[in-house]
């Protein structure tokens, strides 16, 4: 059951994340987006990461798509529109595109660590909590800082960008 629950979810995640680069509506990308951080949530709840998935959902789905749609509404985005379809290029994509899952299906394979099963999982009684605290204050403390000043200064230049001029 839990296989077939994976499947499912992954299924979901990686259609609405297709969903988020076709749809043209910047809105109904974001409700896409949305969607995909909610399947992920989910899925790190069946690997038992529930500190992880109500993070995802809390920090993600919550707080930084209601930062994506403030700045989509305060931008005025309109519907990008339709194009004509370019045959070729079509063409030329699938085939990177065909070359690409070849090209990661001959590395798995060659790979002997892909044939291993899992090891067990440490017999510690550790929460969840702790170790990514642990982790992000430690490890990735730099990168966990570079991240919060990349969203400030992302919302000060839209900010700055969509001011009306007062003259």
């Amino acid at each position: 059951m839990l296989n077939i629950l994976f499947w499912v979810l992954s299924v979901l995640m990686l259609g609405s994340a297709a969903a988020v680069v076709l749809f043209r509506n910047p809105v109904n990308s974001a409700m896409c987006l949305v969607l995909s951080f909610l399947a992920l949530a989910a899925l790190f709840v069946t690997l038992d990461a529930f500190f992880i998935g109500v993070i995802q959902v809390l920090v993600y789905a919550g707080a930084v798509m209601v930062l994506f749609l403030f700045i989509i509404m305060l931008l005025d985005l309109k519907a990008e529109a339709r194009r004509r379809l370019n045959i070729a290029a079509l063409g030329g994509g699938l085939a990177v595109l065909a070359g690409f899952i070849l090209l990661v299906v001959q590395v798995v394979k060659s790979l002997p660590a892909a044939r291993l099963p899992f090891p067990p999982l440490s017999s510690e009684a550790q929460s969840d909590v702790a170790a990514v605290g642990w982790a992000l204050f430690s490890n990735f403390n730099l990168p966990f800082q570079v991240i919060g000043v990349l969203l400030l200064v992302s919302t000060v230049g839209v900010v700055i960008l969509s001011r009306r001029s007062l003259r």
